[in-house]
């Protein structure tokens, strides 16, 4: 990295039905990169498959060669694709772009034994569960409220020989880290293929036996061997799906089993208590930046 000048941004502000023509523009005047940020502080959740999830207000970033002719090109942003005219050039230090993002992930603690750890920095605890994750195709890397919630209880939740299903596992970064906390076996179960490949991955990558991680599509036959049987239910979802699916949840634990959910806001939790008695009481375990983690227990039968 040098601190040379040799880039130039640009910053624009549009809405989600102009991104896409905005940037097809900016590439046709010389950008070599454009991003894009939320310019309302407005969370952007699991996107179902195929789905590309955007802002409603969104900041464009626009990267040029230092010899681009960037208040020329400013001037000349089509007025129909943004919300004000441009007034935000600056130049910007070279550095190499490709990995720039590795800055700003760490290892992450979740429990008194457990850490996600990226796979270019050494674990910084040998000796405890380290759990290798690298951001990649599918929700779930633990940076997020709702998963890092998640991985807390379960860190506190596993014991030795446990059944775990994970019900929109994305990365699998839940059910492998139970797996690796102790647990003997994981069922994974996702609605997107990419997640189904990255859940494979990251458990090879985690030396997770293939005997012990199952992951599938919700329609596989596979899910019914489980019916009954596993000792902690996580779900980091939706609360939409997460009510729709309350009955098909609940058949998979065995009495007396527990159930994780998450990626509900605050305000949501009434409802999804509401919707899985009288077989599980669930109550309010956690809350972080307005998300809340919501525990139970399956009733004995």
């Amino acid at each position: 990295m040098t601190d040379a000048v040799s880039w130039q941004e640009l910053r624009l502000e549009t809405d989600a039905t102009r991104v896409e023509p905005l940037e097809d523009w900016l590439f046709e005047q010389g950008a070599v990169a454009v991003t894009l940020e939320d310019n309302a502080d407005q969370p952007l959740l699991e996107p179902g498959p195929g789905e590309t999830p955007m802002w409603r207000d969104v900041q464009v970033v626009a990267l040029f060669p230092i010899s681009a002719p960037l208040d020329d090109i400013a001037s000349r942003v089509p007025r129909s694709l943004i919300e004000s005219a441009p007034a935000n050039v600056r130049e910007v230090p070279d550095q190499v772009w490709e990995h720039a993002w590795m800055a700003d992930y760490h290892p992450m603690q979740m429990g008194d034994r457990l850490w996600i750890c990226p796979s270019w920095t050494p674990p910084p605890d040998p000796s405890a569960v380290n759990v290798l994750l690298d951001p990649g195709l599918a929700f779930g890397t633990g940076t997020h409220p709702t998963t890092a919630m998640c991985l807390g209880a379960l860190d506190r939740w596993v014991e030795p020989g446990m059944r775990i299903v994970d019900f929109g596992c994305g990365t699998g970064i839940l059910a492998i880290a139970a797996l690796k906390l102790g647990a003997g076996f994981a069922l994974g179960v996702d609605n997107d293929p990419q997640a189904i490949t990255a859940s494979l991955v990251n458990a090879e990558r985690n030396q997770v036996s293939a005997s012990q991680w199952t992951v599938v599509m919700p329609d596989d036959p596979k899910i019914d061997q489980w019916a009954g049987s596993a000792d902690i239910v996580v779900a980091n979802i939706l609360a939409g799906p997460l009510k729709v699916l309350s009955q098909r949840l609940i058949r998979l634990m065995k009495p007396g089993a527990k159930i994780l959910l998450a990626g509900l806001l605050n305000e949501q939790a009434d409802e999804l208590i509401t919707a899985y008695l009288p077989e599980v009481a669930l109550t309010r375990s956690n809350t972080v930046e307005g998300w809340t983690l919501l525990c139970g227990v399956r009733s004995p039968a």
